[in-house]
């Protein structure tokens, strides 16, 4: 069994079929125990996620309905239904071996940090690469009404905004700034207020010889941020723009590293 929640919730076989269940309170069921894989979640908080503040008075039976539903279905599919087990603290996910892309996601942005640590750049861009690579989109993207799960599919957007910057960063420092420009437009084109990408956007083009494009891109994000937001630029990324006009050395393509660049200026 492989489960996805990095994306819309999908369930498929060893084999490589599609098993999603398709009832509403049966993904939302089965992500919040994908949240809390291998620890046990109360009942409390599985009423909560299925029926938010408004429960049946039978929601405790309602859910053992639901729990033995998720079972079923998982026989049904040929996944073993004994995965998902009861204790006295809750419900339990117990899959045998790794199944959530959420648990290789966070094994991979271990095994990038260690490696730049190590100062092993390649190695920790490679790494950090395969981690967003394994998702398809907004966590939970198809259960983002379910309140309860809400919270907690944006603070997985978040980490992987996070760790894109990070990836960003790395790619910066081996060289790769040409082959980023194209991919930053396009994602700033669907984010246009994500401002750090304008801060590798600018430090790309400024790397590529594009100093005018990248003088363009600081009064493109300036203008939205005062018309939309009523704010000027960070104090990081204005003092990005008085180093693009002073042509500071730090910026210069052969700049080891853009982090001890910016300390440095």
């Amino acid at each position: 069994m492989k489960i996805r929640i990095l994306g819309p919730l999908e369930v498929r076989t060893d084999l490589g079929e599609e098993v999603t269940p398709h009832p509403l309170k049966l993904r939302s069921l089965l992500a919040a125990l994908c949240i809390n894989s291998g620890r046990p979640v109360t009942a409390s908080h599985l009423i909560n996620v299925l029926w938010s503040d408004r429960p049946p008075r039978t929601a405790a039976t309602a859910l053992q309905v639901y729990v033995s539903k998720l079972r079923k279905h998982f026989h049904n599919v040929g996944i073993d239904p004994g995965v998902l087990t009861t204790t006295p603290a809750g419900y339990v996910l117990r899959p045998a071996g790794p199944v959530l892309d959420r648990d290789h996601f966070d094994s991979l942005v271990t095994r990038a940090r260690a490696a730049a640590g190590a100062g092993c750049t390649e190695t920790a861009a490679s790494a950090f690469s395969q981690a967003l690579a394994l998702w398809s989109g907004p966590a939970l993207a198809d259960l983002r009404d379910v309140p309860a799960l809400r919270d907690y599919a944006r603070q997985m957007d978040e980490r992987r905004n996070s760790i894109y910057e990070q990836w960003l960063e790395l790619e910066i420092d081996l060289g790769h700034h040409s082959m980023l420009t194209s991919e930053l437009y396009g994602l700033i084109a669907e984010k246009p207020i994500w401002e750090n990408l304008y801060f590798f956007l600018m430090i790309s083009l400024y790397r590529s010889g594009r100093i005018s494009e990248c003088l363009e891109v600081y009064n493109r994000i300036r203008r939205i941020l005062i018309e939309e937001l009523g704010m000027e630029p960070s104090a990081r990324l204005q003092s990005l723009h008085r180093a693009v006009l002073s042509r500071e050395p730090w910026l210069d393509p052969s700049a080891a590293q853009l982090a001890a660049g910016a300390a440095a200026r």
